[in-house]
């Protein structure tokens, strides 16, 4: 018994490699799987390049290439996106999303299967937030206990004098933070990286809502709508995670209409068939371009200043709010279109790398904030960083310079930067592997026992979608 106990615990720690000598399996949808991880690992990246470096070089980076005569090989258009392209990751996620949560559902819908669909989005839809929320509230709970258990100080928060006063300050935030449709204030202090689950949830029941109400009409007159709700939500409303649900919906309805004879496939876009890859390569260029947009400050003449948007700032609609996501939803559209028709890229997604960062993604996502303010924290100011609150240091104030390394090199690719994240890299790629075995995987198939409980022990689709949830950045 003991011994079982033993095993179980150095598996759940440390588990064995499940990869074989012979071929991968691979879904037809598995470079979604990839490039939501990769997307994920871009929020970590993003997270941290602006912790390391200065309010100045925080400006530099998140401005186009040449912000105020200043040039660096990180900030060039394109290349940027691998430095801070958590905005253009959470376009992807929510993109991503719409396409997965609406395949099963749009399939039956153009099969016909009408009582089916109406069985698998019942199941869905009720397993949604318990497969999103079960997770965080895990992981943000562990978080907010762990300072008064282990006794060390966190300066992104302002730890509460006990534990039964941290523990009601998180319960009453979360409980505002669980209601998806509240206005305002969508994070919570301990980890503000979570702002985009509440969106999650609502691009979710959008999703869903669109394949009822639209299950009965005809294909054309389904895209239509769709295409639609997208301009509505895009232009005339600032509902900018709406349109990347719905235009994630669309991509997917389009994909399976393509699969079929080609009697309901728009013609127009058969025409271009001969011209794929140009048009791809293309398409794939201009949203590496959009991808960049420039997100230090949300003003429309701070806008402009930016090298090669001047012209591009007059496409903006009214409704949008925060200027970057009107861009963003198209980089985000044209980067999840472009990756099945891109031979090398495709391949790349699907890579077993890119498939365990897939895995492990929302564990990515949960984790890798919390771990940045404790360990990292201490990480970065023991090499010699420095942040621009340092008057809210605490004792932390002691790590300052302890192994000072210099900071030679490309900005973005210093020695002070990199080596640092040769510890904080695997350590939270292993404590999101480890909360994806422990936490999230076992919250999927709590939320699918639930379900059957309700349904008083029935049984449900044989094969319920696993829905994928989204990240972003602060």
């Amino acid at each position: 018994m003991k011994s079982g106990t033993l095993r179980g615990l150095r598996h759940l720690l440390w588990p064995k490699s499940s990869s074989s000598d012979g071929p991968r399996q691979l879904r037809p949808t598995a470079y979604l799987d990839g490039l939501r991880g990769f997307a994920a690992f871009l929020v970590y990246i993003h997270h941290h390049e602006l912790w390391a470096h200065t309010l100045h070089q925080s400006a530099i980076f998140e401005s186009a290439w040449g912000n105020q005569g200043e040039f660096h090989f990180a900030t060039f258009h394109g290349i940027r996106n691998f430095f801070v392209g958590g905005h253009m990751a959470v376009a992807v996620f929510f993109v991503i999303s719409g396409y997965v949560l609406s395949m099963k559902p749009l399939s039956l819908v153009q099969a016909g299967e009408y009582l089916h669909l109406f069985d698998n989005l019942a199941s869905a839809l009720f397993r949604r937030w318990f497969r999103l929320f079960i997770p965080l509230i895990v992981t943000t709970l562990v978080y907010v206990t762990s300072w008064h258990v282990f006794g060390y100080w966190n300066a992104a928060c302002e730890p509460k004098s006990t534990l039964g006063e941290e523990l009601w300050n998180w319960y009453v935030e979360f409980k505002g933070f669980s209601f998806v449709f509240k206005e305002s204030n969508l994070w919570v202090s301990y980890n503000p990286h979570l702002w985009s689950i509440p969106l999650e949830m609502r691009g979710s029941i959008i999703v869903y809502t669109a394949c009822m109400a639209l299950a009965r009409a005809t294909n054309k007159a389904r895209l239509l709508c769709q295409l639609a709700l997208i301009f509505y939500f895009l232009y005339i409303v600032d509902g900018y995670y709406g349109a990347l649900f719905v235009s994630g919906m669309l991509q997917c309805d389009l994909d399976l209409l393509a699969r079929t004879d080609g009697a309901y496939f728009p013609r127009f876009l058969r025409r271009l068939e001969p011209y794929k890859t140009f048009i791809y390569y293309h398409l794939f260029f201009i949203a590496m371009y959009l991808a960049g947009v420039p997100a230090f400050k949300n003003d429309m003449e701070d806008f402009r200043q930016n090298p090669g948007w001047y012209w591009l700032s007059y496409l903006k609609p009214q409704a949008v709010f925060n200027i970057k996501w009107f861009y963003l939803f198209w980089a985000g559209n044209m980067i999840v279109a472009c990756i099945p028709r891109i031979g090398w890229l495709k391949r790349f997604f699907e890579s077993r790398f890119c498939q365990f960062l897939g895995r492990i993604s929302f564990a990515l996502y949960l984790v890798h904030g919390p771990i940045l303010n404790s360990i990292g924290d201490r990480v970065y100011l023991a090499v010699g960083w420095t942040r621009a609150a340092d008057d809210r240091l605490g004792p932390l104030a002691g790590w300052q310079n302890i192994f000072p390394l210099p900071k030679t090199g490309p900005m973005g690719l210093e020695i002070a930067f990199l080596v640092p994240n040769l510890l904080l890299l695997p350590l939270t790629l292993w404590v999101a592997d480890l909360v994806t075995r422990a936490v999230d995987e076992p919250a999927v198939k709590f939320a699918a026992w639930l379900y059957r409980r309700m349904l008083g022990g029935g049984a449900q689709e044989s094969k319920p979608v696993e829905l994928a949830p989204l990240m972003r950045v602060a």
